[in-house]
C-alpha cells in the first residue's frame, strides 16, 4: 500500500473539517474563475457602450465576489490548519507510542537521533504536506481545468494555440517532482546523521572531555553539518530553477496572446474584453502551475517523510507476548533458573555473546557475576525480564518460562537497577518512585537508604 495512503487513517478523524475545507476551496475556485468574464462585461458592456449602469453593477458584483472570495479563502485556511494540526497530534502519539512498544534490540538498530527526526521533523513535513493539499492541492487542478474550459468558450482557435505550451509546462512539472522526491530523502537522511552526532556528543559530554576527544567530536559534527548543509544547498538550487521557467511559460503565453489575440480583436474576431478575459484566464491556468511548484516540493519532501514514518509504524517488537500468555502469580516461588542459555546479537555473524549457562538463585541467596568486559554479565541480566529473548535454552522465573509470561506481569515483580542510571525531569522522589507513582514518603526514604541515595 502507498505510504501516504496508509497515513490516511490519521486524517479520518478530521474528515468533516477535510470536506468543509475543500468546500471553501472550490467555492474560491469559482469566484476565481468569475472574475476575468466580469473584466470581460466591464470593458465590452460598460467602457465600450459608455453604460455607466452596466459598469457600477458590473463593478458591484466584482467587489461582492472578491468579498466572498477572501472570506471562503480565510475559512479554508483556518479548517486546514485544524486538520493537519491534528494529523501530527495523532501521529506523533502513534509513533511514540509504537516506539515504547519496541524491544531493546528493535533500540539497538535505530539509533535516538534518527528516532528524534522521525518524531519531529518527519512529523512536520508530513503536516505541511496535508495543510499545503487542503489549500492548494484541491484548488490548483480546478483552477487549471475550468480556466482551459473557459478559455475554449471565450477564444477557441487562441485556446488551441496554447495548448502546446501548457503540455510543456505539465511536462516540466512532472520533471520536476520526480526529480526533487530522492533529494528530499537524502536530506532527511543527512539530518538524522547531524541529529546523532549532536546526540551522542552531548549525552557522552563527559566522556568527551575525560578523553580529551573535544577536536574530535567537532569535526565529527562539523561533516554531518556540512553534508546536511550541501545536501540542503542542492534541493534549494534545483527548486528555485522552476519558478523562473514556469514565469517564463506565462509570460510566452501574454506574448502569444497579445500577438494573436490583438490581431484577432483588429480584424474584429474578437473584442477586446474577450483578449483580456482570454489573457486573465491564461495567467490564472499557469497560476495554478507556479502553486504547483510549492506543493511539488511539499509532496516530494512528504513522500520522503512517509516512508520512513512508516518503518517506525510497521517495525514488529522482537519480544512480544505468547497468544496464550499468563500474568506472573502473586504467589510464584521466588526462584530463577537459567537452563542452558544461549544468546547471540542479531547481526554480529550469529557469534553466542553467551553459551550452555545454566544456573538457579533461590530466595534469600546474594550472587554476583563476575568476568571482564564483554563478558555477557549484562546480557544475562537483560535476559530475565525478557528485555531479549534466549537464542538457545530458557530462561524461568517461579517455576514459569519467561516466554510464556505476560512481560508486563514479569518486570512488575523484578527490581531492576539499570548498569546506566537515568535521571527524568522533575524531583529526587519523582525519580525515586517512578515504578510505583503513589508510593508513601516513608517508602521512598527507605528506598533511598537502602541504595544509599
Amino acid at each position: 500500500m502507498h505510504p501516504l495512503r496508509r497515513l490516511l487513517a490519521f486524517v479520518a478523524p478530521y474528515r468533516r473539517a477535510a470536506a468543509l475545507s475543500l468546500l471553501c476551496l472550490s467555492a474560491l475556485v469559482l469566484f476565481d474563475l468569475a472574475l476575468p468574464r466580469l473584466i470581460e462585461r466591464v470593458i465590452d458592456e460598460g467602457i465600450a457602450r459608455r453604460d455607466t449602469a452596466a459598469l457600477a453593477r458590473t463593478a458591484a458584483l466584482m467587489l461582492a465576489s472578491s468579498a466572498l472570495s477572501a472570506l471562503f479563502a480565510l475559512a479554508n485556511n483556518a479548517l486546514s490548519v485544524r486538520v493537519g494540526e491534528g494529523f501530527a497530534r495523532d501521529l506523533r502519539a502513534s509513533l511514540f507510542l509504537a516506539v515504547q512498544r519496541w524491544s531493546y534490540g528493535d533500540l539497538d538498530r535505530l539509533r535516538t537521533g534518527e528516532l528524534l527526526v522521525r518524531l519531529t521533523s518527519d512529523v512536520g513535513a508530513l503536516k505541511m504536506l496535508v495543510q499545503v493539499s487542503l489549500r492548494i492541492g484541491t484548488r490548483a487542478p480546478l483552477l487549471m481545468v475550468g480556466s482551459v474550459a473557459l478559455m475554449f468558450r471565450t477564444a477557441p482557435p487562441l485556446a488551441l494555440a496554447m495548448l502546446p505550451l501548457l503540455a510543456v509546462t505539465a511536462l516540466l512539472m512532472a520533471a520536476f517532482v520526480a526529480r526533487m522526491d530522492p533529494l528530499f530523502r537524502a536530506v532527511q537522511e543527512r539530518l538524522d546523521g547531524l541529529n546523532t552526532a549532536l546526540q551522542e556528543s552531548i549525552a557522552g559530554m563527559r566522556v568527551v572531555r575525560a578523553f580529551v576527544r573535544e577536536v574530535h567530536e567537532a569535526r565529527r559534527f562539523e561533516d554531518a553539518n556540512d553534508a546536511l548543509t550541501a545536501r540542503t544547498t542542492r534541493v534549494t538550487a534545483v527548486a528555485s530553477v522552476m519558478t523562473p521557467a514556469l514565469t517564463l511559460c506565462v509570460n510566452l503565453g501574454m506574448v502569444l496572446v497579445v500577438a494573436a489575440g490583438g490581431g484577432q480583436a483588429l480584424r474584429g474576431e474578437l473584442t477586446l474584453g474577450q483578449v483580456v478575459a482570454f489573457s486573465n484566464y491564461l495567467v490564472t491556468t499557469m497560476q495554478p502551475l507556479l502553486l504547483m511548484t510549492m506543493l511539488a516540493s511539499t509532496w516530494a519532501a512528504g513522500m520522503a517523510s512517509a516512508r520512513r514514518v512508516i518503518a517506525v509504524l510497521d517495525v514488529r517488537p522482537e519480544v512480544q507476548d505468547a497468544p496464550d500468555a499468563l500474568a506472573l502469580p502473586d504467589d510464584a516461588p521466588p526462584r530463577v533458573r537459567f537452563d542452558d542459555v544461549d544468546f547471540a546479537w542479531k547481526g554480529e555473524g550469529n557469534h553466542p555473546a553467551v553459551q550452555g549457562v545454566s544456573l538457579a538463585l533461590d530466595a534469600g541467596q546474594t550472587v554476583a557475576l563476575l568476568g571482564p568486559t564483554g563478558a555477557g554479565k549484562s546480557t544475562l541480566a537483560n535476559l530475565l525480564p525478557r528485555f531479549y529473548d534466549v537464542t538457545a535454552g530458557s530462561v524461568s522465573v517461579g517455576g514459569h518460562d519467561v516466554r510464556a509470561l505476560t512481560q508486563a506481569s514479569l518486570r512488575a515483580a523484578l527490581g531492576i537497577a539499570p548498569q546506566e542510571p537515568t535521571l527524568f525531569a522533575g524531583t529526587l522522589r519523582d525519580n525515586i518512585r517512578y515504578a510505583r507513582p503513589d508510593a508513601p514518603p516513608d517508602a521512598v526514604e527507605a528506598a533511598a537508604r537502602i541504595a544509599d541515595a
